[in-house]
Formats: C-alpha cells, sequence, structure tokens
C-alpha cells in the first residue's frame, strides 16, 4: 500500500475530532518516550560503570589520623523497641572518647524512650547528652535536627535513626572524608538485616542494593552528586550554617541538604563500605505511606531547589545534568500514569501505531528504567557475592507498581503543600523489633 492510499485509510478510520485530539497527544506521548529513554539510559550507564569502571573509594584508607570532635544525633520519637540497641552500640565505638559526644533528642515521645534515654546518660555522663523536646514542639525530623544543632560540640555532626545497628569502625570511616575541606557531607551505605522475613523485606532488601552498591557508588566514581540519606551520614556543621541550616518544614531534610550544600559549592562524599544495618518496614501499608512521604519531600525540593541548581556556578555541567535527574526521579511516577492513560487515548482514537510505540516504551521503563532497576540490581547482587538472590529480581514488578502509585501521591501532595503552605504532617514508620538482632560482622565489611 502505497502513501496516499494509507493516509486515506486512516482518513476513513479516524474521525476529524480524534485525529485532532491525536496530534494533540502524540507530541506529548513523545516527550514521555524521551524522558524514559533518558532515565533508562542514566541508570544503564551507571550499572556498566559500577561494574567495569574505574571505582572511586578516595577516603577509604585513613585509619590514623588527629581524629576531630564529632557529635553523633539521634533523634527518637517513641521508639522505646530498638533505641538500647543502638545506644550500646555507640558507646562502644573505636572512636577517642573524649572527641565524641552522643546527642540523644528525645522528640516528644509517649512511651519509656525519655526514661531509656535519661538512664542511659546516668550511667554515660561523659559522653551521652540527652535534649527533651516539649510536647508542643513542631513535629518531624527536621525540627528534631534544628534543636539538636545549637547543642553540638565540634564541626562535624553525624546522624543515626534509632533502628540502625552502627558498627564499631563506622565513626572513623564516616570522619574520614571531612579532612577534604571540600566535603560538606557524607554518607554511608544502609543494609537490611531484617530482609529474610517476608517479600517485602525481601525486594526492598534488592532494592537498596541496587541504590547504594551501583547507583550512589557510580555517581562517586563519576564525581556527580551522590545523595546524603539522613542516616548513616553527616554533615559539616559550619557548611550546614552557611546554607541556612536545616528546613524545620521539610519533609525530606536529607535531599534538601544535599542540594542546598551542592549548589554553595560543596561536595558529598558516598562510602560504599561503611555499612550499617537497618530495620525495613515489613507491612505494604507502611511502605505505602513511607514511599508516599518520600515521593512528597523528594518533589518538594524538586520544586524550590531546581532553578538554583541549574543557575549555580559552583555545580558543573555534568553534576548539574545528574542533580535535575535526581530530583525528578520521584516525578517520573505521574509521568509514567500519563503515558499509560495517553496510551489509551491513542488507542481509543485509533492510532495503534503510535499507541504500540509508547506502549513499549513506558513497559520498558518499568521493566529495565526504574530507579530499582533489574540490571542494577542483578550487577549488586554480583558485586556482593549473593547471586542466589537474583530469583527474587522478577518480583520487583510488585513493588513497582506499588511505588507507582505512591509516588504520584506524594507528587499531588506536593504541588498541594506549594499552593497551600501549612503545618508539617509526619508519620512515624513503626518498629518491629523485639530483641536484639543477629547480624554480620560489620566492622569487617566484605562489599566491593
Amino acid at each position: 500500500m502505497n502513501k496516499g492510499l494509507a493516509a486515506a485509510s486512516l482518513a476513513h478510520h479516524v474521525s476529524p475530532a480524534h485525529a485532532g485530539l491525536i496530534d494533540i497527544l502524540q507530541p506529548v506521548a513523545y516527550v514521555i518516550i524521551a524522558l524514559v529513554v533518558l532515565y533508562t539510559l542514566r541508570h544503564l550507564f551507571f550499572t556498566m560503570n559500577r561494574l567495569f569502571g574505574r571505582q572511586r573509594h578516595p577516603y577509604l584508607d585513613i585509619s590514623q589520623a588527629a581524629w576531630p570532635r564529632v557529635t553523633v544525633i539521634i533523634p527518637a520519637h517513641n521508639e522505646e523497641p530498638v533505641i538500647t540497641n543502638i545506644l550500646d552500640r555507640m558507646v562502644g565505638v573505636d572512636y577517642p572518647k573524649d572527641c565524641l559526644k552522643i546527642l540523644c533528642v528525645d522528640d516528644r515521645s509517649t512511651d519509656q524512650t525519655p526514661a531509656i534515654l535519661d538512664d542511659f546518660a546516668a550511667r554515660h555522663p561523659d559522653c551521652v547528652q540527652v535534649l527533651h523536646r516539649p510536647p508542643d514542639a513542631p513535629p518531624g525530623k527536621a525540627a528534631a535536627l534544628v534543636d539538636a544543632t545549637a547543642h553540638i560540640m565540634g564541626d562535624i555532626a553525624l546522624i543515626f535513626d534509632a533502628d540502625y545497628l552502627p558498627g564499631p569502625g563506622l565513626v572513623k570511616q564516616l570522619v574520614a572524608p571531612f579532612f577534604d575541606p571540600e566535603v560538606g557531607g557524607v554518607m554511608g551505605r544502609v543494609v537490611p538485616y531484617n530482609s529474610g522475613t517476608n517479600l517485602l523485606t525481601h525486594l526492598l532488601e534488592l532494592e537498596r542494593a541496587g541504590g547504594y552498591q551501583v547507583d550512589q557508588q557510580a555517581r562517586a566514581n563519576l564525581r556527580l552528586i551522590p545523595q546524603f540519606g539522613g542516616t548513616v551520614g553527616g554533615v559539616r556543621v559550619s557548611a550546614l550554617r552557611a546554607v541556612g541550616g536545616w528546613d524545620p518544614a521539610a519533609l525530606a531534610e536529607d535531599t534538601d541538604i544535599t542540594y542546598r550544600l551542592a549548589i554553595a559549592g560543596w561536595k558529598i562524599a558516598y562510602q560504599n563500605r561503611s555499612e550499617c544495618y537497618e530495620e525495613v518496614v515489613e507491612s505494604w501499608s507502611a511502605r505505602y505511606r513511607q514511599l508516599r512521604r518520600w515521593s512528597r519531600g523528594h518533589n518538594q525540593v524538586l520544586f524550590r531547589h531546581l532553578p538554583a541548581l541549574l543557575r549555580s556556578s559552583h555545580v558543573t555541567r555534568r553534576e548539574r545534568l545528574d542533580g535535575a535527574l535526581l530530583l525528578g526521579i520521584y516525578a517520573m511516577a505521574p509521568v509514567l500514569l500519563v503515558g499509560w492513560l495517553v496510551l489509551y487515548l491513542l488507542w481509543l482514537c485509533g492510532d495503534n501505531g503510535g499507541g504500540l510505540f509508547l506502549m513499549l516504551a513506558v513497559v520498558s521503563y518499568g521493566t529495565f528504567g526504574n530507579a530499582a532497576a533489574f540490571y542494577e540490581i542483578a550487577a549488586a547482587l554480583r558485586l556482593d557475592g549473593e547471586r542466589d538472590k537474583i530469583k527474587g529480581v522478577p518480583l520487583i514488578l510488585i513493588g513497582f507498581f506499588v511505588s507507582t502509585y505512591a509516588a504520584t501521591a506524594g507528587f499531588l501532595a506536593a504541588i498541594g503543600d506549594m499552593l497551600r503552605p501549612g503545618r508539617v504532617h509526619w508519620h512515624k514508620t513503626p518498629r518491629y523489633r523485639d530483641q536484639a538482632p543477629v547480624t554480620p560482622d560489620p566492622a569487617a565489611p566484605t562489599r566491593l
């Protein structure tokens, strides 16, 4: 069939109204396809770099030094089931005792957390201090960090969530990058310890492996912008104050401070071998709420800081591109939903060719280009020497659909926050631990 007959056939089957709608929808489809391809190539590039590129671990060999004074901040809101475990580990870390301060922030707790903290401080008065926030204090981790900043000793603050289990050498490993005067923040690797509980925790272990072992380390290799994750990391206090301190209204205070530091010219260091064990959520409802909060906070940062990032003279072109794509990662969920809607409308209008192309693109993104891409996770499992876990990789699609819905809800909530600024509503992540877990020895990491 020649082009003229094909056009006549199409005109015969597509009404003028539908043809006009197709003309509107097709450019939207191609923009979505372009974004899908861009993110897919990004994750593939990171995977190839992690497998075959030069790996950077510039601060790994620092073990003997004149260690500076450091404050470890542990925010705790109703953390009775877990708080004792991290405190026991923190007082036993390998760091000069006269240079270490453990600042526990009782964030309006209503359980036995305040009593546990006070008892621990009484038994370790030389290094443990408790800050009790009043019941009417602003909610949220960022607000707790604002109050804690006034009590910091030294110019380095490390932050751990109350459910984390640090190894004895972790503090030195996280402090070491700050000997570089350009470093304003540092991030270690998070490893779930309860991954064997159920399907969800297993999927989250795979997601964490891909996100840290591949994504974060590749960005460090390429001198891009590794993200400070809010825990198992730290900030240079002078840099923090220079950029205005913590934003108490931020739901994603870690992403917010990452970008404010980067825009001001500070570097973020990633320590892949500095591992800390966390308790991941064990129910899908908790996972949904967690993802929705992360998406909402991350997109708040997108709306607030993307223009400043693109204008900053302290950021290189590749950092600018990578930083913009990282900011947009949660916004891809609603983009995909729009893509699926456009696909359906094109099919209804009779544009089966363009609709098929779009369908292949969005399915390819969901399968191969998502933030926890199959090949990123597979590469991480190979690097970690845990190839037997690759059997669970196809099940990531279950989490993908949940993530898409939750991230879209968070994106819409962030738009609402921008239009109607108001009080932060903080949903606490539930705890599941009822006794001290058995974990591998974090002092002897085996990761590459």
